[in-house]
């Protein structure tokens, strides 16, 4: 005999309780674990692929391994050092950029000329408050990466994570699944393959998205000429799963620093301009639709509360587990949902008097 529901929400209410005090306990610990997880999670499907064509596990899981290392080398050897040269480079050229549009302003506008005005106190302020900030932007993402992509983590912890649960990806789901209680494990494979669904439409989809279009906007503009044409391309692309978000910002960025580099030959600034105006004709009509799809169910404006409030309740960890949670409660919503349209509560007894056999409805 099944436990009586009210005491099946307990356990369950108790063991999201533990999960969630031990993500904000041991974030920082479970951090390699979650990326590792993540990575592992990412490849499976290429594994699958890769076993079906004729290789073992273990031959699949050292192929992928051999090709991530690969990649991870030759993006640390070419593209890594320019983005943190060309991000430095950009944040020193802040200043002069303030300067330049404080000049091209007292040009247009005389009065910004006279020290007392308020206009041009509030310039001298923006542009204080550019290279302060800047600075200690720059300084807080390099100190961070360097704490969070330290030596331990990603070349030794991560990859070892991700290695064995690769590995053992499916004998770790069938080991889930015997553990499911027997009464409710139909109901949980089928919320869990939705789940999986989701994640795999958008984490995945999403992920190729930024990465081509991430890549069009650096080749595009350094092709054209601007100066930190391949980190505005990587901010861009990295921002792209928030809708319009990465082509505005990216776009304006990059136009902002076209008119500062080219000001007066307006063809190279149209030229950046329409770089963001067909990538994001691309994205929205090509990119997207194909690798992501319409169906994932994950809606940017509750994607945007799960990341903020996750990010804000347990910091970069708590943004890593805020999509799939994300994606686990619009699943189960839309399945309560699905069973509330099914329920006399939202039938009536009305509705369910009429499917009666006409002798029970006589008696």
């Amino acid at each position: 005999m099944a436990l009586p529901v009210r005491q099946q929400l307990l356990y369950w209410g108790i063991a999201a309780a533990v999960f969630f005090l031990l993500l904000w306990l041991l974030g920082n610990v479970m951090l390699p674990f979650l990326v590792g997880g993540a990575i592992a999670y990412f490849l499976d499907p290429v594994a699958d692929r890769l076993e079906r064509a004729g290789l073992s596990r273990v031959g699949a899981t050292v192929t992928i391994s051999l090709i991530a290392l690969l990649i991870a080398v030759l993006l640390i050897l070419a593209i890594i050092p320019t983005l943190i040269q060309q991000l430095t480079g950009l944040i020193n050229a802040a200043p002069e950029i303030a300067q330049r549009l404080q000049a091209f302003l007292v040009e247009r506008f005389p009065e910004l000329s006279d020290n007392t005005s308020t206009m041009r106190q509030t310039l001298a302020q923006i542009a204080q408050t550019i290279q302060s900030k800047g600075g200690e932007l720059a300084e807080t993402l390099l100190s961070s990466a360097m704490s969070l992509v330290s030596a331990v983590i990603f070349i030794v912890v991560v990859p070892v994570v991700a290695f064995y649960m690769l590995l053992d990806w499916d004998h770790m789901v069938a080991r889930v699944d015997s553990l499911l209680p027997r009464d409710h494990a139909p109901t949980i494979r089928r919320i869990g393959n939705e789940i999986n669904a989701v994640l795999a439409g958008f984490v995945r989809g999403q992920l190729s998205v930024c990465v081509l279009l991430g890549s069009f906007y650096a080749i595009a503009l350094m092709v054209a000429g601007l100066q930190f044409g391949l980190i505005v391309g990587a901010i861009a692309g990295a921002i792209t799963f928030i809708p319009y978000v990465g082509s505005l910002v990216g776009g304006t960025l990059a136009i902002g620093l076209a008119l500062f580099q080219f000001w007066g030959d307006w063809f190279s600034i149209a030229m950046i301009a329409a770089i963001f105006g067909v990538g994001q004709f691309v994205e929205g009509n090509i990119l997207t639709p194909k690798l992501v799809g319409n169906s994932v169910g994950l809606h940017p404006v509750w994607l945007l509360f799960a990341l903020s409030a996750f990010g804000s309740l347990f910091g970069f960890v708590g943004m890593l587990v805020a999509v799939p949670v994300a994606a686990a409660f619009g699943v189960i919503t839309r399945f309560g949902i699905e069973k509330y349209h099914a329920s006399l509560l939202y039938k009536g007894y009305a509705a369910s008097d009429k499917h009666q056999p006409k002798d029970e409805a006589a008696e």
